[in-house]
């Protein structure tokens, strides 16, 4: 359904570096840098067939998160949720809502695991037992 999912940052250089490692443990590899035709930095992470993507705002004011917003990573076990989280908090992320774990839910069972990136944006780390 998705094709890429873009935020901003107001660290370009600092997400990359977030980014790298969190990204990493999915299997992604390091990112593509580009510069927007209006001179914003921007990286570009591929992984099966979708792109994350990170821009400094082509308007020039400042990154802010979306409130009620959630970008979703899928894992391929728990034990890669753990590690997308510990990444994430030892390259600047912080954690947020419940540890990481399994929740119930109207969509049945899930291990999952939220965070935030320097910027403020909430990511999931996600494995859905089949």
């Amino acid at each position: 359904m998705f094709s890429h999912v873009m935020v901003g940052s107001n660290d370009i250089e600092r997400s990359k570096r977030f980014y790298d490692a969190v990204l990493a443990t999915l299997g992604a590899g390091e990112a593509f840098r580009n510069q927007a035709p209006t001179g914003q930095a921007r990286l570009f992470y591929r992984h099966d067939g979708a792109a994350f993507c990170i821009t400094e705002p082509i308007n020039g004011e400042a990154a802010c998160v979306a409130n009620g917003g959630t970008i979703g990573f899928k894992c391929s076990s728990p034990e890669q949720v753990q590690q997308f989280h510990k990444a994430a908090l030892a390259h600047g992320g912080s954690t947020c809502e419940n540890p990481p774990g399994l929740r119930e839910g109207s969509l049945g069972t899930m291990y999952l695991a939220y965070v935030r990136d320097p910027d403020g944006n909430k990511l999931c780390a996600l494995h859905r037992p089949k």
